[in-house]
C-alpha cells in the first residue's frame, strides 16, 4: 500500500485537490446565494428569485462538470490533453457567458420594475418603461447566445456576421417573418404615438373593453370588466378604430335612449327623464357659465325619433369618466323605468295577433263539397 502512494502521490494529490476545489467551490456558490437572496428579499420582498435560482445550479453544475473534466486528466494519454484542455475552456466560456447573461437580464429587469413602481407612484406614465424592459431583456439574452455561439467553429461566422450587422440579420429575419415584424413594428408605433397607455380604458368593439395592462413586443393585454385577459397581437389592434375613453378629457356624455307608445305623454316623459337624471349623484354639469346665465337645464332631453309602434325620447347626461357614465346609466334605466310605470307612461312592446281556425266549419264545408262532387258523377 505505502508503495502504491509513492508511486502515485503525484495523482493522489491532484485529485484531492481537484475535489477539494470542487467541494470548497459548491460551499462558497451556496453561501453566496444565502447572502444574496436575503439581500434581496430584504430590498425586494415581492420579487421570485428565479434568476439566483439558476446561477446557483448553473455553477454548481459548472464545477462538478469542470472537476470531473480536470479528473480525466489522469486517466487519458497525453495526446488527449489537448482535447480535455478545450473541453475544459469551451465549458468555462460557455458558463460564464450563461451566468453573465443570466445576471445581466435580471439586473434590468429589475431596475426597470423599479422605475415602473416609481413612476407609478409618482402618477407618471409607465408605458414606455414597460416596453423597453422587454426590448433590454430580449436584447441581452440575444447577446448571450450570440457570445456562445463564438465559441464553435463551426458557428462562429454567423454569430460574429450578426455581432457586427444585426441590421442585415434584422431585417432578413423580418421577412423571413413578415408577422413577427409587423407585431414589433406595431408595438414600437404604440409607445411612439401613445393611442393608448398602460391603464387606459379602451373599446376595440363591443365585446372587447376593458383597462390595458401591458404592452409587449408582440401583443397587447387588456383585461376586461370580467376580470378576463384579453390578448391582442400589435399588428391588428393598430389598424383597429377604438375608442380611449381615458384620452384627453375624461368626461363623457351618456345617452339614455327610452322608447314610450304614442298614446303617452311625451311632456311628462321628458319632464321624469330631467329630474331622474338630474338628481343621480354622478350626474355632471357639463354648462358653461353663457349656458347657466341663458337658464339652459343640467340635461337636455328631446324626442329624437317616431318609430313603428314608439317614439324614443334621448336625454344627454354627462359624466366624469367612463366608470361613472357606465354606472349611472344602469341606475337611470332602473328609475326611469319605475317612475313611467308609477305614473302611466307606457313602454310598447310587440304585439301579435293570432288567429284560430274553426275546424268544425272546416269539416262541415268538406263533406258539402263531397256531396256535390258525388251528385254531378
Amino acid at each position: 500500500m505505502t508503495d502504491f502512494f509513492e508511486a502515485h502521490k503525484t495523482q493522489i494529490i491532484y485529485a484531492s485537490l481537484v475535489v477539494s476545489a470542487i467541494l470548497i467551490l459548491r460551499l462558497l456558490t451556496n453561501l453566496l446565494y444565502k447572502w444574496l437572496l436575503k439581500k434581496e428579499h430584504e430590498k425586494y420582498p415581492h420579487q421570485k428569485p428565479t434568476a439566483l435560482n439558476w446561477v446557483k445550479r448553473i455553477l454548481n453544475a459548472l464545477w462538478l462538470v469542470l472537476g470531473f473534466i480536470a479528473l480525466s486528466f489522469l486517466f487519458v494519454n497525453e495526446e488527449k490533453y489537448a482535447a480535455l484542455q478545450h473541453n475544459f475552456q469551451l465549458i468555462l466560456y460557455l458558463g460564464i457567458v450563461a451566468v453573465v447573461t443570466i445576471v445581466g437580464a435580471a439586473s434590468a429587469n429589475i431596475w426597470f420594475r423599479v422605475s415602473i413602481q416609481r413612476k407609478i407612484e409618482n402618477s407618471e406614465d409607465p408605458t414606455s418603461f414597460k416596453f423597453l424592459r422587454y426590448v433590454a431583456i430580449i436584447g441581452i439574452y440575444t447577446l448571450g447566445v450570440l457570445f456562445a455561439l463564438l465559441a464553435f467553429p463551426s458557428l462562429k461566422g454567423v454569430a460574429q456576421t450578426a455581432l457586427g450587422g444585426a441590421g442585415i440579420i434584422a431585417l432578413i429575419a423580418g421577412v423571413s417573418s413578415q408577422e413577427a415584424l409587423a407585431n414589433l413594428v406595431g408595438g414600437v408605433f404604440i409607445i411612439s404615438f401613445k393611442p393608448f397607455r398602460i391603464g387606459d380604458v379602451i373599446k376595440i368593439t363591443d365585446t372587447m373593453v376593458g383597462t390595458v395592462t401591458d404592452i409587449t413586443l408582440r401583443h397587447t393585454v387588456i383585461r376586461n370588466f370580467e376580470n378576463k385577459m384579453i390578448v391582442i397581437p400589435n399588428a391588428i389592434i393598430n389598424k383597429e378604430k377604438l375608442i380611449n375613453y381615458d384620452l384627453g378629457e375624461l368626461k363623457i356624455c351618456e345617452r339614455i335612449e327610452i322608447g314610450i307608445s304614442y298614446d303617452s305623454d311625451i311632456d311628462l316623459a321628458k319632464k321624469i327623464m330631467k329630474e331622474e337624471c338630474e338628481m343621480h349623484p354622478l350626474i355632471l354639469d357639463n354648462r358653461s357659465e353663457i349656458d347657466v346665465l341663458n337658464g339652459l337645464p343640467i340635461v337636455r332631453v328631446a324626442l329624437i325619433s317616431l318609430n313603428d309602434s314608439s317614439v324614443t325620447i334621448r336625454a344627454w347626461a354627462w359624466a366624469r369618466d367612463y366608470s361613472d357614465s357606465f354606472k349611472m346609466r344602469c341606475d337611470l334605466l332602473e328609475s326611469i323605468k319605475k317612475r313611467f310605470d308609477s305614473e302611466g307612461i307606457e313602454i310598447p312592446f310587440p304585439y301579435r295577433t293570432v288567429v284560430f281556425k274553426n275546424s268544425d266549419a272546416e269539416k262541415k264545408t268538406d263533406e258539402n263539397t263531397s256531396e256535390k262532387k258525388v251528385h254531378n258523377k
